[in-house]
């Protein structure tokens, strides 16, 4: 079967969930047994929003082959359970860099370069790579940003192109919209989803499938009335109003027959839906009544979006252990010797994330001193890792001043310093050490209890490593170095015995990156069930 073509557009607003739509579609048709990748196009002039604030874009996902990405490539590969690859991110910078280098190679043959055709016809390539690389059924394509948006006009065209020359049949179109309830009037509005749709249409699209946001369920007789004005067929107008969780979206589209409607439209061949395993977690979901309480110690306080895999880790490895995971997001500047009791006194487990940068170090290392020393289960993530050996340092090894030269470049003691081969002169992007690195675990660890095996692959995106000048030092007084990358002697997961402390691990690595919803990371899982007991 030839690869059919799905593109999900939103309008209206942003943040209406076109990723969690998208995913969703991904995984009925997986369930129908047909073979789905995804991708996310990004209309921002950036390579990739590896040097992006996370108060702009949220979390950096990382994939296994090291691409740093847009965080809805995390949920795709959570509903979808497929690993996905640098192709599946696709920002208008690597296309405008793309075509800047083969005019400086002179492969155009001297024509006058422009958005149409050559813009376009990056866009284009980079789309049917996918296809042609991955030998998928379906290709489900998210268009960033919102219809109407000047940055997304040269990739809008592009899908009306890719419509054209390959035909109905070969291409879909979900677009997502929003309909407004005003509390005032007492009535759901349809008039900006209307305007969403002529956007679409003055740039020679006809959505096929309309995926209607809202706060509650829209009445039939809005939808009627946004399948008159906007030419789609009535049945093809679904509703999908606000769920307790994101993953019962597949079941609510799945409802609304959405995978036969695309069948019909792309002529698919399908096999049986079985979402059994899906309706199993979510009702399992909704019957659990029992609560955790994890404090994320962080940089940026309450922003959720920076931390979106860490905080879909917790709740999936809660799901599993019976528990729902209700989380508080602390500004580790907040954090003193003074308040420390007070503010961590009432969580059953620490979590210190990744992060980059000197502000709010000094809190986070209190709040790991805090719970190796109270014996409160603890799980640290890259920069967590990193932080708590300079804590076992300071604290156990009486090495005043320990730090990481990413803080501190006159530490008399640089438990971290910068990775082996990097250069402080090297540009930003795209120098860190990422992707998947295989890791060598201790026998008889934490570490190989958790994972049940001797070696694990997980993704990493860091600067900075152990400095193995003090491993014998921090060893001696009792901390383990129980995973490390074999080929550089570099330092992968530490821990405290279990004589000591009931769950004290850290990874250099970002094991959030890998939970799925149905097989939650061990270091997660572990965690939430260290935290239970």
């Amino acid at each position: 079967m030839e690869t059919k073509y799905i593109f999900v557009t939103g309008g209206v607003v942003s943040s209406l969930g076109k990723g969690i739509v998208a995913a969703s579609v991904g995984r009925i048709l997986k369930q129908r047994k047909l073979k789905v990748f995804m991708q996310k196009i990004d209309p921002y002039i950036n390579i990739d929003p590896g040097t992006m604030s996370p108060y702009q874009h949220g979390e950096v996902y990382v994939t296994s082959d090291g691409a740093e990405t847009d965080l809805d490539l995390g949920h795709y590969e959570r509903f979808i359970d497929e690993n996905l690859t640098q192709q599946s991110n696709v920002t208008a910078g690597r296309i405008y860099q793309s075509v800047i280098e083969k005019e400086r190679k002179g492969l155009y043959n001297g024509t006058t370069v422009q958005v149409i055709p050559h813009v376009t016809d990056e866009i284009k390539a980079r789309i049917f790579k996918v296809a042609q690389e991955s030998k998928a059924d379906v290709i489900i394509t998210e268009i960033g940003g919102t219809v109407g948006d000047i940055e997304s006009l040269a990739f809008i065209e592009a899908i009306r192109q890719i419509r054209y020359e390959k035909g109905k049949e070969q291409v879909a179109i979900i677009h997502t919209t929003l309909i407004p309830f005003l509390g005032a009037a007492g009535e759901f509005k349809t008039k900006p989803s209307q305007y969403s749709v002529k956007e679409l249409l003055s740039l020679g699209i006809q959505p096929d499938i309309l995926v209607c946001r809202s706060d509650a369920q829209v009445p039939s007789s809005i939808l009627d009335k946004l399948s008159l004005f906007c030419n789609v067929p009535r049945e093809y107008v679904l509703s999908l109003p606000d769920c307790s969780n994101i993953y019962q979206v597949p079941l609510v589209l799945a409802e609304q027959k959405i995978d036969l409607f695309l069948a019909n439209l792309l002529k698919l061949k399908i096999s049986s839906l079985d979402m059994k395993e899906w309706q199993t977690i979510n009702n399992k979901i909704d019957d659990i009544k029992n609560e955790t309480r994890i404090a994320i110690i962080a940089k940026y306080a309450n922003l959720t979006d920076a931390y979106l895999s860490v905080i879909e880790s917790l709740k999936i490895a809660g799901f599993n252990c019976n528990t729902k995971v209700k989380y508080d997001i602390l500004d580790a500047e907040k954090l003193t010797v003074k308040n420390l009791k007070e503010t961590l006194g009432k969580y059953e487990g620490i979590i210190v994330p990744g992060g980059f940068g000197a502000r709010g170090i000094e809190g986070k290392i209190l709040a790991i001193n805090y719970a190796r020393t109270h014996k409160i289960p603890f799980l640290g993530l890259c920069l967590g890792m990193q932080l708590a050996c300079i804590e076992f340092a300071r604290n156990v090894c009486k090495l005043e001043n320990a730090n990481s030269t990413e803080f501190d470049l006159q530490t008399p003691y640089p438990i971290l310093d910068l990775l082996r081969g990097k250069s402080y002169s090297d540009q930003m992007g795209g120098t860190l050490r990422l992707g998947n690195y295989p890791a060598t675990l201790k026998s008889n660890t934490l570490a190989s209890k958790l994972y049940q095996k001797s070696i694990v692959e997980e993704r990493h995106r860091h600067r900075y490593e152990f400095n193995n000048d003090f491993r014998q030092e921090l060893s001696d007084k009792g901390l383990i170095f129980s995973g490390t990358y074999q080929e550089q002697d570099l330092v992968e997961i530490i821990e405290l015995p279990s004589k000591v402390h009931p769950f004290f691990i850290a990874s250099q690595f970002h094991p959030e990156f890998t939970s799925r919803i149905n097989r939650p990371n061990p270091l997660f899982l572990g965690f939430i069930k260290a935290v239970t007991k």
